[in-house]
C-alpha cells in the first residue's frame, strides 16, 4: 500500500480508500465486516462513509452503514487503527428523513453527535459536507444555471464557527468538502484565511475518473495552489468502467441492474468512451478496471481513491490497483481518448 498525508495534517492515509455505501442495503453486516477485515489486511487504514448510506437513500435504511462500522469497531477493538471519514447531508427533497434544515448550527450538531452514536467513537477524523446547501451543479449536472428562486444566505462563516467548536469539543478532527465546485472550495478557504480561529476545509470529495474528469476544469488548479486535495468517488464510474455494461449487458444485481436511474455512465458517449478504453486496457494486458483506478491514482492532486465493491474478488482488484503503473505510452493514449470525448458523464 502507498500512504499520503491528509493536507496540513499529520494524518497519514493510505492512497486506497475504503468507500462503505453499499452496506446496509447491497452488503449486510457480516459482508461488511469481511471487507473492512479484507481492505485493512491489505494496508488500507481509511474509510469513508455518510449519515445518508447505504445508497440509495430510504427511511427503511436510515444511517445503516455506520451502525456496520460501529459494530466492526466494537468487535475488533482497534479504533485507532482506521482514519475515519464521515459526512453530513445537504438540503435536499430524498434526506428530509434524516433532517430538512441544512446546515444550521443545531443541524450540525445533531449530524455529529448521530454519526458518533452509530459509530461507536468519541471522534471522526474527517468530517464533511456532503453537498452544498446553495443551488449549484453537481450529481450529474455539468454547468451552474443561477435561479432567481435560490434564497439562500451565505452561512459559511456560522458553518465553520460550528466545525470549530465541535473540533474544540474533540469530536471531529478535521474537515472538509464534497460535490463542491470552484467558488464554494474558494469561498471556504478565503473565510479560514481571513478568520483564523476558523478550521480549514483539507479536502474535497468529488466524482473523478475516466470518464468525468471536470475537477481538472478549475478545481484542480486550487487543489494544487491551495492544497486542498481530491478524495476521488465513483471513480469506476458506478461499475461502467469495469467494462460489464458493454454490449448492453446489464449482469444480474450489478448497481445499474438495481438502481436503474444511476445510468449516466452507460449512456451515449460514456459507451463510446469506455469501448475505446477497454481496447486499450487489454492491448496492454490490464484489465479496464486496473488501468481505470490506476489512471486516477497518478493524479498529482489527489490524496485518496475512494474504492467500493460488494465481493471480495472486486475489493482484489480494486485495492490491488495501487500496484498498476501506467506507462507514459498508455497515459498518452488514454489523453488521446479523452480529447475525442472528453467528459461523456458530468
Amino acid at each position: 500500500m502507498k500512504y499520503e498525508f491528509l493536507p496540513h495534517t499529520d494524518i497519514e492515509v493510505s492512497k486506497i480508500c475504503l468507500g462503505t455505501m453499499t452496506w446496509g442495503n447491497q452488503n449486510t453486516e457480516s459482508e461488511g465486516h469481511e471487507q473492512m477485515d479484507f481492505a485493512v489486511d491489505k494496508g488500507v487504514n481509511f474509510f469513508d462513509t455518510a449519515e445518508l448510506y447505504p445508497i440509495p437513500a430510504h427511511p427503511d435504511r436510515k444511517s445503516v452503514t455506520e451502525k456496520v462500522i460501529g459494530s466492526w469497531f466494537k468487535k475488533n477493538g482497534n479504533r485507532d487503527k482506521i482514519v475515519l471519514a464521515s459526512k453530513i447531508v445537504g438540503k435536499a427533497p430524498f434526506t428530509k428523513f434524516i433532517r430538512a434544515t441544512g446546515f444550521a448550527r443545531e443541524s450540525i450538531i445533531d449530524a455529529v453527535e448521530g454519526s458518533l452514536r452509530r459509530l461507536q467513537t468519541d471522534y471522526i477524523d474527517l468530517y464533511q459536507l456532503h453537498w452544498p446547501e446553495r443551488n449549484t451543479n453537481y450529481f450529474g449536472k455539468r454547468g451552474y444555471q443561477h435561479s432567481a428562486d435560490d434564497h439562500w444566505k451565505d452561512n459559511i462563516h456560522q458553518v465553520l464557527e460550528t466545525l470549530r467548536d465541535l473540533i474544540r469539543e474533540g469530536k471531529i478532527r478535521q474537515v472538509g468538502i464534497s460535490n463542491e465546485n470552484p467558488w464554494g472550495t474558494m469561498r471556504y478557504l478565503e473565510e479560514s484565511k481571513v478568520h483564523v480561529s476558523l478550521p480549514r476545509m483539507i479536502t474535497i470529495q468529488n466524482p473523478y475518473s475516466l470518464l468525468n474528469r471536470l475537477f481538472e476544469i478549475g478545481s484542480s488548479e486550487i487543489s494544487m495552489r491551495e492544497d486542498i486535495k481530491l478524495l476521488a468517488y465513483s471513480p469506476l464510474g458506478f461499475g461502467a468502467l469495469t467494462g460489464k455494461y458493454l454490449g448492453d449487458r446489464l449482469p444480474e444485481n450489478s448497481r445499474l441492474s438495481l438502481f436503474p436511474n444511476y445510468n449516466r455512465y452507460i449512456k451515449g458517449n460514456s459507451v463510446l468512451a469506455t469501448q475505446r478504453y477497454y481496447e486499450l486496457a487489454r492491448a496492454n494486458d490490464l484489465t479496464l478496471t486496473q488501468m481505470a483506478l490506476a489512471f486516477v491514482n497518478t493524479r498529482p492532486f489527489l490524496t485518496s481513491t475512494i474504492i467500493g465493491a460488494t465481493n471480495l474478488k472486486q475489493l482484489e482488484e480494486n485495492i490491488g490497483s495501487i500496484d498498476i503503473e501506467l506507462s507514459p505510452e498508455i497515459l498518452d493514449a488514454i489523453e488521446a481518448i479523452h480529447n475525442d470525448i472528453p467528459n461523456p458523464a458530468p
